[in-house]
């Protein structure tokens, strides 16, 4: 089978895609083949070694987490999932860029009726963690939050979570962005210099709450715009948040195959929009990454292998 391996940590030069030995299903897993894999901003880091000290990479290393697919194959002992079902899940193992994975059965959830493959196979990393970051700064009705991002992977997906708790959220993302995000309820400002100012404009000064889904500076802009550093939570700037004491849940804090099924449900009902970027083929996942890593992409971008 083919699947995405680097030998070494560097640029998207080094990633192959390579013909390795199928995998066989253990004791309480499946193998799936693989319809669509999303990619992450945190594989691009893995690779290029910037997150070694906190998940090192052992070479030859794949690469993936999200996946959906077809179960072809079932190990002794598994529970719940049978060959020929259609199922959207995870693994922890970096092996979903490939076109058969392994993946233990409490790891999956039925594709629900409805769902597109690019959607299923793309929802676990960036839903879990848009997830995880509107729980952990707790919006509601009366409520004002901000997330930057806002129209990534992950950001596109808190803005709509966080409005369905009934708060008023500031979605900062580029121009070309602010017509989608008018139509899901949320207040587009643009990033960049001047930033704090637009926010205070759009929100008449208060802020309850902020999501930081890019860096870069936003956890000093939340606490400088007066939100406490309990209600401020950041997906990747771990050493700002522990200056300021802000929270720092993410994929981790709800990273379970009840969590993606209800996420599953709510996009299959048109109740959470998933937006696809683009889409590569397995064969073309340097081009993929290339893009991911300009970090403009509206929504997710989906190998099919």
């Amino acid at each position: 089978m083919k699947a995405v391996r680097f030998h070494e940590y560097g640029g998207i030069d080094v990633l192959r895609v390579e013909e390795v030995e199928r995998p066989v299903p253990g004791p309480g897993q499946v193998l799936v083949e693989v319809r669509a894999a999303g990619i992450q901003p945190g594989e691009a880091m893995i690779r290029q070694g910037a997150r070694h000290g906190r998940w090192p990479a052992t070479f030859p290393s794949g690469q993936g987490s999200d996946l959906a697919g077809l179960v072809v194959e079932v190990g002794p002992q598994v529970r719940g999932v049978a060959v020929g079902d259609e199922v959207l899940g995870f693994t922890h193992r970096r092996a979903s860029h490939a076109e058969f994975v392994v993946v233990d059965d409490v790891q999956l959830t039925p594709r629900p009726e409805g769902l597109s493959w690019d959607v299923a196979g793309s929802l676990y990393v960036a839903g879990t963690t848009a997830y995880a970051t509107v729980f952990a700064v707790d919006p509601g009705p009366g409520d004002t939050v901000v997330v930057s991002g806002a129209a990534g992977g992950v950001g596109s997906l808190a803005v709509q979570l966080a409005r369905r708790r009934g708060a008023t959220v500031i979605g900062l993302a580029g121009e070309p962005n602010h017509a989608w995000l008018k139509e899901r309820g949320v207040v587009p400002v643009a990033y960049g210099e001047g930033v704090a100012e637009r926010i205070r404009r759009a929100c008449g000064g208060k802020v309850d709450a902020f999501i930081d889904t890019f860096g870069d500076g936003y956890v000093e802009l939340a606490v400088e715009l007066g939100v406490r550093p309990e209600r401020i939570n950041t997906i990747c700037a771990w050493e700002a948040a522990a200056k300021v004491g802000a929270r720092t849940d993410g994929e981790g804090a709800a990273a379970c195959a009840v969590v993606l099924g209800e996420l599953a449900r709510l996009a299959a009902r048109g109740e959470l929009e998933v937006p696809i970027a683009r889409t590569y083929p397995l064969e073309q996942v340097r081009e993929a990454f290339r893009e991911l890593e300009q970090r403009h992409a509206h929504g997710k971008i989906v190998l099919h292998p």
